[in-house]
């Protein structure tokens, strides 16, 4: 390696390593203080760069390619506050536990508190959010350094991946030049002779860090399986990112002959599996417990997964008092039972524990337990597919219906989500549903789905509401930037339409200015500004236009115009039916 300057030195060691560790993409963003780093990208022949010009847009991105393919995309931005626009990213990818590098510039250690300009202190800027953060050594042509640079970088993306994965953050200060611009006697001549290790690398990775897997030890699987086996009743739950494989959890249902509820985005709903497997999904409305009130509750529940999206599901599992068994391969380092029902936490891998289960246990199935919820989720489903069009929960169940197969979906929050959970049914086809869970935001739902698209040739399909949609316009430009195309479903109710399900709707005066705070915009001019087709749709036309859009080449914004107050008035009276049907039989 020769380079002009230690800046330069430095920062093609880092993006060397980077590729060595199997990272093949970063995303950046403009700015000075990075220059060494984004020359050094921008040159690697194995790394490609995204660019945006909105770091936090870049952020929601890198997080949307790492939900897709479980490695990391290292972020790339300048000092001050491009670092802090990360923020929001790392706390999702925090909570939800997704892999994730940001290597932010800084300025040199002696400007820190002397009101310098562009000057923040970004040491663990991020807090305990992070999975491992340092402050890397300014930049020097020591062969030491450089080995412990490479040593550092190696680790930075294991600790990302690691379970539980996360975000990981690297501070890199540089002098001036930032340019590579040559300095004299900055790098030594014959420093890459004399020292090729440090200043070339290893044939592959400096560091390789061996991946293992957590397995469950035969005393747990044992007394699991009799807790199993002895029950009359039992459920599996998976929740947000279960970490289930396909064949494990058909293996698993088949021999412990238990109900599989699954959430939208537990990576079970969908798949080849499901014929198969007793997969349910309508569970958010026929839980209900004016519903399962006089129901014999479950004696054992087995848990995959973070906790479900379902406020409906959480009740019941409380209410019921059932064992709780939570499969959970993150050690200490994380905790997911906020309803504090666990019976026990099980350190495993969730395909080890399935594939040790479906070797001890064989039981049979609970006729009538099996015969009760198959015909709970029969006529939610049957009512479902009569639901008024103007209902947004029959859109989004148009979405997952009428969807390619292949495809990527990814649904906001707020009530997108939540609408996929209700009217999402279980199918065969190879979906891959993603939303972001961890806490649950609705900044940077585009730009995340962008990123997730990025890494995958299926198509890419985005259901958002308008006030997501709004807070990441800045997303939008990724689409022309990066590459990427989309049919995004843009669900416009005129503000926040999901406090229409909480009590403060009875509260008005504040509630119409203070909480659903119509904002009556006018989205049709982001199709010109960012150079894709912008349609409108009523609900009673949606699945056409939304047909169209999937045989389209190109970007589609469908914007479907909706009343949340009828929508959820109309859900409501869904619901009264349904407990209503279900209380005859």
């Amino acid at each position: 390696m020769s380079a002009p300057n230690r800046n330069t030195l430095w920062a093609e060691t880092i993006l060397q390593e980077l590729a060595a560790q199997g990272v093949g993409a970063v995303c950046v963003s403009p700015g000075s203080r990075s220059t060494p780093l984004t020359v050094a990208a921008d040159a690697h022949p194995d790394v490609t760069v995204f660019s945006h010009l909105d770091e936090r847009s870049a952020a929601y991105f890198a997080l949307g390619r790492a939900r897709r393919t479980g490695r990391p995309t290292p972020l790339i931005c300048t000092s001050g506050t491009a670092a802090a626009n990360y923020h929001p990213a790392v706390l999702e990818a925090d909570r939800a536990r997704v892999p994730l590098v940001a290597l932010t510039a800084d300025r040199p250690p002696e400007l820190t508190d002397t009101g310098a300009n562009q000057t923040a202190d970004q040491e663990k800027l991020y807090g305990d959010a992070t999975r491992w953060y340092r402050d890397l050594p300014e930049p020097e042509a020591d062969a030491r350094k450089l080995r412990g640079l490479r040593t550092t970088v190696a680790r930075a993306v294991a600790a990302s991946t690691d379970a539980p994965a996360g975000p990981v953050h690297l501070n890199c200060r540089f002098r001036k030049p930032l340019e590579p611009t040559a300095v004299e006697g900055d790098v030594p001549d014959g420093f890459a002779a004399d020292h090729p290790e440090a200043a070339g690398g290893r044939d592959g990775p400096f560091v390789r860090t061996g991946s293992g897997t957590r397995t469950p030890d035969d005393r747990t699987v044992d007394r699991l399986a009799e807790h199993i086996e002895s029950a009359e009743r039992g459920l599996v739950v998976c929740g947000p990112d279960s970490g289930l494989s396909a064949d494990a959890v058909e293996a698993l249902a088949a021999a412990t002959a238990l109900p599989v509820l699954s959430d939208p985005v537990s990576g079970v709903r969908f798949g080849s599996h499901v014929p198969e497997t007793p997969v349910f999904g309508g569970y958010d409305a026929f839980l209900d417990e004016r519903i399962t009130g006089d129901w014999p509750a479950p004696d054992v529940v087995l848990r995959f997964g973070a906790s479900p999206t379902s406020k409906t599901l959480r009740t019941y599992l409380a209410r019921t008092g059932a064992d709780q068994f939570l499969v959970d391969s993150a050690g200490g380092a994380g905790w997911r039972d906020a309803g504090f029902g666990v019976r026990e936490r099980i350190d495993a891998e969730p395909d080890e524990l399935a594939g040790a289960l479906a070797e001890r246990v064989s039981r049979a199935p609970n006729g009538d337990w099996h015969d009760r919820l198959e015909r709970a989720e029969r006529t939610h489903a049957d009512l479902a597919t009569d639901a008024p069009d103007s209902m947004e929960g029959s859109i989004l169940r148009a979405v997952f219906e009428d969807v390619s197969d292949p495809a990527t979906v990814f649904v906001s929050n707020s009530m997108p989500v939540r609408d996929a959970d209700r009217f999402a049914a279980p199918s065969g086809r190879e979906l891959t549903a993603l939303a972001n869970r961890g806490v649950s935001g609705i900044d940077g739902i585009t730009s995340t789905a962008l990123g997730a698209g990025s890494a995958t040739d299926d198509p890419l399909v985005l259901v958002v509401g308008d006030l997501a949609y709004y807070h990441d316009t800045n997303g939008l430009l990724a689409l022309e930037r990066c590459g990427v195309d989309a049919t995004i479903v843009l669900i416009n109710n005129d503000g926040g339409g999901i406090f229409h399900m909480l009590p403060i709707e009875a509260f008005d005066p504040p509630f119409e200015s203070q909480f659903r705070t119509p904002h009556g915009l006018d989205f049709t001019p982001t199709g010109e500004l960012f150079g894709f087709e912008f349609v409108r749709s009523s609900p009673e036309r949606f699945p056409e236009a939304y047909r169209a859009s999937l045989a389209s080449e190109g970007t589609q914004v469908i914007e479907v115009r909706t009343d949340s107050e009828g929508s959820h008035r109309a859900r409501e009276a869904l619901q009264a039916e349904l407990v209503e049907r279900l209380a005859e039989e």
